[in-house]
C-alpha cells in the first residue's frame, strides 16, 4: 500500500473502501440514492452552512448515466434499485482503477460542513474515462471524481504505475537526440527548441536541472539509469493499457 500523502498527477492506483453499514435516507431518485454517510462527523461549528449528514451518491438508472453517476467510486449492497427509505445498505469502494488528473493540499484546511476538515484533496477517473467528457457538476470539478485522503473514510490505495517516477516537476532535461525539455508532469512536456514535440522526448535523458540548479550527479545518475531502456511511447502506451483512456485530453 501506498503512503496517504503521496500522489502525483499521473499515478495509476486501485482505491478501495471496507463495505460499511449504513441507512438508505432517500430511495432511487433520477441519478441519486441518499444514505447516512457512516465516516464524516457534522461540523457543528461552521457558522455559514449546515450538513444534515447524508450523501447522495450518483447512480445510473432508466438506461441513462450521468457523468456524476459515471465517475462515482461509491457502491451499495444491495444495489440501488433494491433499495428504498429506511433499508439497511452497506457502502464502500469496491478495488477501482482510477488514474490521479489533479492533486491539491490545503494549509490551513478546507473550510467543509463535516469532520475532519481536509488536508489535501485528490481529483481521480476511472480507468476509461478521460477528463474531456465531464462538465463541472457537483461531484465533478471539470477532471474527475474529488475524494480526500485522511479525512476518515478508510481509503486504501495501491500504487499500479507511476509514469516518469524518476522525475519532480520543474526538472530541465537533454534527451538523446539533444533537444532540451522541461517536465512539468508524465504528459506535459515543453521543448526549448521552439519546433513541435513531435512525439516526445528520445531515451535515455540526461538531467540538467533541478528546482532550478544544476542537478546532482546522483540525481543524473538515476534518470539515466532510468531511461537506458524503454522509451516515452512505451511509458504512454503502459499507462494507456492500464487506465483505457488517453493520457491528452
Amino acid at each position: 500500500m501506498m503512503d496517504e500523502g503521496d500522489f502525483r498527477v499521473g499515478d495509476v492506483l486501485s482505491v478501495a473502501c471496507p463495505l460499511t453499514v449504513t441507512r438508505v435516507e432517500r430511495g432511487l431518485t433520477g441519478d441519486h440514492l441518499a444514505v447516512r454517510w457512516p465516516w464524516w462527523e457534522i461540523d457543528t461549528g461552521n457558522q455559514f452552512a449546515h450538513w444534515n449528514g447524508i450523501v447522495a451518491l450518483g447512480v445510473g438508472s432508466g438506461g441513462h448515466v450521468s457523468p456524476e453517476a459515471e465517475a462515482e467510486l461509491f457502491r451499495t449492497d444491495p444495489p440501488p434499485e433494491q433499495l428504498k427509505a429506511g433499508d439497511a445498505c452497506r457502502v464502500g469502494v469496491p478495488p477501482t482503477v482510477v488514474h490521479v488528473t489533479a492533486v491539491d493540499h490545503h494549509d490551513p484546511p478546507l473550510e467543509t460542513v463535516w469532520l475532519p476538515h481536509p488536508t489535501r484533496t485528490v481529483t481521480v477517473l476511472r480507468r476509461g474515462l478521460s477528463c474531456r467528457e465531464f462538465p463541472d457538476g457537483s461531484h465533478l470539478d471539470g477532471s474527475g471524481y474529488t475524494i480526500h485522503p485522511g479525512d476518515g473514510i478508510p481509503f486504501s490505495f495501491e500504487l499500479l504505475m507511476r509514469p516518469y517516477a524518476f522525475l519532480r516537476v520543474g526538472d530541465e532535461a537533454a534527451d538523446a537526440v539533444g533537444r532540451a525539455w522541461r517536465f512539468d508532469g508524465p504528459w506535459d512536456w515543453t521543448v526549448f527548441d521552439g519546433e513541435a514535440a513531435g512525439a516526445g522526448p528520445e531515451w535515455p535523458l540526461v538531467l540538467l536541472t533541478r528546482a532550478g540548479t544544476p542537478c546532482s550527479a546522483e540525481d543524473a545518475k538515476a534518470v539515466a539509469a532510468s531511461t537506458a531502456s524503454g522509451s516515452h511511447q512505451e511509458t504512454v502506451r503502459d499507462w494507456t493499457s492500464l487506465t483505457e483512456t488517453s493520457p491528452t485530453p
